[in-house]
C-alpha cells in the first residue's frame, strides 16, 4: 500500500466560527472534537482527507510555534506502515523531530521548512460519502 496524504492541520483563532463555515459551505462533516495536549482540534471531513482545526492554549510549546505564529497551515499529516522504520528514515536525513518524544503522531520539520507528519494507517476517520 502507497503512503498518502491523509491529513491537513490549520491553526486558527476561532474554532467554532471557522468550523461553521467549513460545515455550513462546503459540507464537511464533524469526526470529532476534543483536547489534547496543549490545544483543541476539531477534525472535519470531506470524505477523503481529514482537516484538523487546532487553537492552540497559548503559543508556548515547539509544536505550537513551529510552523509560525498566528492562523496558518501548521501541517500535513502522512499515513505510513512503519512508524518506528519512518521515523528513523527522517533523522537519517537530518530532519528535526518538533513533537515531545514518544508521541504519536510524529510532527517534523521537512527539507524546505514544511512541518510534516507520519502517522498510522486509519488514524484519521473518513466522512461517509453520498
Amino acid at each position: 500500500m502507497s503512503n498518502r496524504i491523509v491529513h491537513i492541520a490549520v491553526k486558527v483563532e476561532d474554532l467554532e466560527s471557522t468550523g461553521e463555515f467549513y460545515r455550513n459551505v462546503f459540507g464537511f462533516k464533524e469526526m470529532d472534537n476534543a483536547k489534547v495536549r496543549d490545544h483543541t482540534s476539531l477534525h472535519l471531513s470531506d470524505g477523503t482527507i481529514d482537516l484538523a482545526l487546532i487553537k492552540y492554549d497559548s503559543e508556548q510549546s515547539a509544536e505550537s510555534k513551529a510552523a509560525g505564529l498566528g492562523p496558518c497551515i501548521h501541517h500535513i499529516g502522512i499515513e505510513v506502515d512503519d512508524m518506528k522504520a519512518y521515523t528513523e528514515q527522517i533523522k537519517k536525513h537530518g530532519c528535526e523531530i518538533v513533537s515531545d518524544p514518544g508521541v504519536i503522531p510524529v510532527k517534523f520539520r521537512a527539507p524546505g521548512g514544511t512541518i510534516l507528519e507520519i502517522v498510522p494507517r486509519q488514524r484519521y476517520k473518513k466522512a461517509a460519502t453520498e
